[in-house]
């Protein structure tokens, strides 16, 4: 009996020794300098336990005495800690450049950052522009040196110019490369009208790479001739489980209104300019009339874990974000699953990438609106007896009643997939494939219900487009890394085949019943008045390419990179089917020399110098190098064979030359060198990076006009041999971090790039990028490729002033007593030269400010909007206008708005683009630790103030039009304006 009672107290001993070995240890992990490192891994070494340190760096763990605990995070060397019968560790994880070099996405694998010989600027997500984002680009905006992120309009989505060190190319094709978890998105269109790229969900990125130079971005030869962004989505890590909620709600108004008459200053106005005022009586401001308070709300859950040998990432979200015009609206709803999955003691990895997204995008007639608010009479009353006033002047239909018949609606179904199995075959050789899809289905319906008030909108009218987009990619890629003594190397060889097929079906419909069904509802019957039209096209791009890449390094001080890549593309002529793009780098660790090595000041210091060839295809239209032939009955393609036809109708179609063959058709090329530094100083506190580019393109691919008179057709795809496009520039990136104390610090930083863009040795006087617009304006240049000046240089005459006979005064530039054509001056460009922004952000305890500014110089901004509206003219027909208007009392009423330098203003700006308030509670403080780790509540306004002389809504605008291909900057007409936004968000991680 005593031998079974000791025998039961050696048992309860054990389990309570056991008990306490599992007690919850808890702790603080932090910086060297006392700062919180939120989302850091904290693992019983040698067990498949593990947590995550909260936004304050807290953690709590189940551990026994005699375990190791690991604290690891991004950036920072791994510290183990011995238990020790210990209940709280708090830890000071100190940075180790050598993980820090983990994160950098380069093409086709990553690399450490010290070993990075070209220009690669990274953003994660916690830097991220905060706020109502619909597509990656604005998370972009002001974050990176020498990329300028330019919404053409305020528009839900709206689609955006995104510019990598300056403009290098005359088409459309002037977008950078976007590769998605190694999936290369071609920028072929999927029938949306908006942004492309709106099928993915911000919240879903990790991090996005910019690869900005020719040595980081030649690997991906053919298209990266305008720069690559790398988009790498979230994953899931080892040990590490999470959930994430997160709800937004936020309110957008208009940020700026332009200052036109009242209704009592219309009333004085038009009868001093010599109008007959027509008086409705009423006090109406259209501005505010015709927008209103947007609502946009946004719902995401996240949920992430795995084991040594399997991660997962999952997540859904649905945005719904309301425009200020009626019938304005974005709305996304979208899925994401990334697995990662090991097997064979690790040899075999396996990742899978999924995305699927249905886009809705309700468009409203923005043109038509912009221009009723600036012009419409104010004494107009809106409603009549609480009805919506039909008619309004000059028989102007009430954009309220319009809103109501008109509808421009995209839905766009997007599945993004690629699996990428890789086997290490020995050690140190690692094969990998890279299989996906990019499949897009999309349907728009534009329509204008019948109104039959109006007798030119009595039969209404359905405009529909039928999209499918098919692009499929297989990589096949061979990786050798070895390491020995001083020397490391890793070799890159690969095939990549690429398939891009689309097809399109447009309708055109018109005469519908006025029965209250949509047309899109609605059968209709061709007619020989009213005929149905269709219109087909199917294209099929293919790329076939080769590439290799070595990466050497000796004792990682002295740095090369090589790389090579052969595109084929079925683009180009027979005779220049392939394109060859090289490029070398040489980077010097300098601080890694003895003579540096102890310094306590020169943390890193590398130099770097690049030389490289890319190439771009975009904006090219498929097999243009080919001939082509059309069917026609106009002017004399058709020859009366029957004897008996009276009408052109009763002959038959003749066949007739659409382009000429251009066997010859090659890329173009972009020839680019880089000289830069990167540093770190004072214990890394003061970071930052300084580059110098030179960037020249040549073979510049153009649709353009023959010299020789008696070829088949008047216009040729054809590399124009001479002419160049330079951009060169200088780019200054800089952060400082500094703790004041333990619950205290800060962060500023900013970057700047100056950048000069120039045309030379054009065979051309103008290429024509901008027109003018509206009756009696048609056609005008307004800006252009000239010899000697940057794209979009400004090309009109010199105003100034109005004369004695009350008509426009211009500047007679050659003295020959005349003012023509020849008068014109080059009056500035549409390209800003100077691209700076900044930032700052506070940390209190558990509060945190960070403020964002962005903002450009040197560029110039043509106001069509003011051309076309606010003239004297306009004003006594009883149309509104600003003070603009009445500038020059002897101005005639018949003056007319001609392209000059009059509408010309300076596009220069500074504006907060984004301010967060953040508060992070702790599930503790509230007695929900044991299910919340962290709540998070943020306040974010955007665009919350402008400094700006340009008399427009937005002085960060350009209306996206194109002349054969060529692309428009700098132009404002009548542009969806932008938004001021509040948004109001609660983040609950468990």
């Amino acid at each position: 009996m005593k031998k079974l009672k000791f025998l039961m107290h050696l048992w309860v001993l054990g389990f309570a020794t056991m008990v306490w070995a599992q007690d919850n240890i808890t702790g603080v992990v932090t910086d060297e300098f006392g700062q919180p490192l939120p989302g850091s891994t904290v693992q019983v070494k040698g067990t498949g336990t593990g947590t995550t340190t909260d936004f304050d760096g807290n953690y709590t763990i189940g551990a026994g005495a005699n375990d190791v605990l690991l604290f690891s995070y991004l950036g920072y060397s791994t510290q183990e800690v011995a238990v020790d019968g210990r209940n709280v560790i708090n830890v000071s994880l100190k940075e180790d450049a050598t993980q820090l070099d983990d994160v950098v996405v380069v093409g086709y694998g990553t690399q450490k950052r010290s070993d990075v010989t070209g220009s690669i600027s990274s953003v994660k997500s916690e830097n991220f522009n905060k706020g109502v984002v619909a597509n990656p680009g604005q998370l972009l905006q002001g974050k990176i040196a020498g990329v300028n992120v330019t919404s053409v309009s305020g528009e839900p989505g709206s689609s955006q110019n995104i510019v990598i060190r300056g403009i290098g190319s005359f088409r459309s094709g002037t977008s950078p490369l976007f590769v998605i978890d190694g999936f290369v998105i071609d920028n072929t269109s999927t029938g949306t009208a908006s942004n492309p790229l709106n099928f993915i969900n911000p919240q879903d990125i990790a991090s996005m790479d910019v690869l900005k130079d020719a040595s980081a971005a030649a690997i991906y030869g053919a298209r990266a001739a305008n720069g690559v962004i790398v988009i790498t989505t979230k994953k899931g890590a080892s040990g590490k489980t999470e959930m994430n909620a997160s709800v937004s709600t936020a309110f957008s108004t208009l940020a700026n209104e332009i200052d036109v008459f009242s209704a009592d200053e219309f009333r004085r106005q038009v009868p001093a300019v010599g109008g007959t005022l027509l008086d409705g009586g009423a006090n109406t401001d259209w501005q505010d009339e015709l927008t209103k308070t947007g609502i946009t709300k946004n719902v995401n859950f996240s949920m992430s874990g795995g084991n040594a040998n399997a991660t997962y990432f999952a997540s859904v979200g649905v945005d719904d974000q309301q425009g200020i015009f009626e019938n304005s609206s974005l709305k996304r709803y979208s899925g994401r699953l990334n697995m990662n999955q090991k097997a064979l003691d690790g040899r075999l990895n396996v990742a899978f990438n999924l995305t699927a997204s249905r886009t809705l995008n309700n468009r409203p007639d923005a043109g038509a609106i912009v221009t009723d608010m600036l012009e419409l009479n104010p004494t107009l009353p809106v409603y009549t007896n609480g009805e919506p006033t039909v008619v309004l002047d000059d028989n102007r239909l009430n954009p309220i009643i319009r809103s109501q018949l008109y509808e421009d609606e995209t839905n766009s179904n997007r599945i993004l997939a690629n699996i990428s199995p890789s086997f290490e075959i020995v050690e140190g050789l690692t094969y990998k494939l890279n299989l996906g899809v990019d499949y897009s289905s999309t349907n728009r319906d534009q329509q204008m219900a019948p109104y039959a008030l109006l007798e030119d909108l009595n039969q209404g009218y359905l405009n529909t487009w039928i999209t499918t987009n098919q692009n499929t990619i297989v990589d096949n890629t061979l990786t050798y890394t070895f390491e020995k003594g001083d020397h490391s190397a890793t070799l890159l060889a690969g095939h990549s085949y690429q398939e891009v097929f689309v097809q399109q079906k447009r309708f055109e419909l018109e005469s519908f019943a006025d029965n209250d069904i949509d047309p899109r509802y609605q059968d209709q019957i061709s007619s020989q008045e009213y005929p149905t039209n269709l219109f087909s096209l199917g294209e099929k791009n293919e790329l076939q390419s080769f590439f290799g890449r070595l990466n050497y390094g000796y004792k990682d001080k002295y740095l090369l990179t090589a790389t090579m890549r052969a595109d084929g593309s079925s683009k180009f002529g027979a005779n220049n089917k392939y394109g060859y793009f090289p490029s070398v780098a040489l980077g010097w660790n300098i601080s890694k020399e003895s003579f540096l090595s102890e310094s306590t000041v020169v943390n890193n210091l590398k130099l770097r110098a690049s030389w490289g060839q890319t190439g771009n295809q975009e904006g090219i239209d498929n097999k243009v190098s080919l001939a082509s032939y059309v069917d026609s009955k106009a002017d004399n393609d058709t020859y009366p064979l029957d004897d008996g036809a009276v009408t052109l109708d009763g002959y038959p179609f003749g066949t007739v030359p659409a382009r000429t063959a251009n066997p010859n058709l090659k890329w173009e090329v972009a020839t680019q060198t880089n000289i830069g530094v990167d540093f770190g100083l004072f214990n890394n506190r003061l970071t930052g990076t300084v580059d110098y580019f030179n960037k020249v393109t040549t073979d510049v691919v153009m649709f353009a006009n023959r010299v020789d008179p008696i070829q088949p057709t008047e216009k040729i795809w054809t590399n124009l041999d001479n002419l160049e496009i330079h951009n060169n520039g200088l780019e200054v990136a800089l952060d400082y971090r500094s703790v004041f104390s333990e619950d205290f610090s800060m962060n500023v930083g900013g970057n700047i790039s100056f950048i000069k863009n120039e045309v030379t040795d054009s065979p051309f006087a103008i290429i024509t990028t901008g027109a003018a617009q509206g009756a009696g304006q048609t056609g005008a240049t307004i800006n252009g490729y000239l010899n000697g000046e940057a794209v979009g240089t400004f090309y009109m005459k010199e105003f100034l002033g109005i004369g004695d006979d009350g008509l426009n005064q211009y500047r007679d530039t050659n003295g020959d007593g005349e003012i023509l054509d020849d008068d014109r001056i080059a009056a500035g460009s549409a390209l800003p030269d100077m691209l700076y922004a900044f930032y700052i952000k506070f940390d209190y305890k558990n509060l945190d400010l960070g403020l964002n500014f962005n903002g450009v110089s040197g560029n110039k901004i043509y106001n069509h909007t003011a051309m076309s509206s606010f003239s004297r003219g306009q004003l006594s027909r009883n149309l509104n206008t600003t003070d603009f208007a009445v500038q020059y009392p002897n101005e005639d009423n018949s003056n007319s708005n001609e392209v000059s330098t009059r509408y010309l203003e300076d596009g220069s700006f500074l504006r907060l683009n984004n301010a967060t308030l953040g508060y992070n509670l702790k599930g503790e403080r509230i007695g929900l630790d044991d299910y919340v780790n962290t709540i998070r509540f943020t306040l974010t306004g955007q665009n919350l103030f402008l400094i700006t002389d340009y008399s427009g809504y937005n002085p960060e605008v350009n209306t996206g039009a194109q002349i054969d291909g060529v692309q428009t900057f700098g132009i404002d007409r009548y542009t969806y304006p932008s938004s001021r936004t509040l948004l109001f968000g609660v983040n609950v991680s468990f």
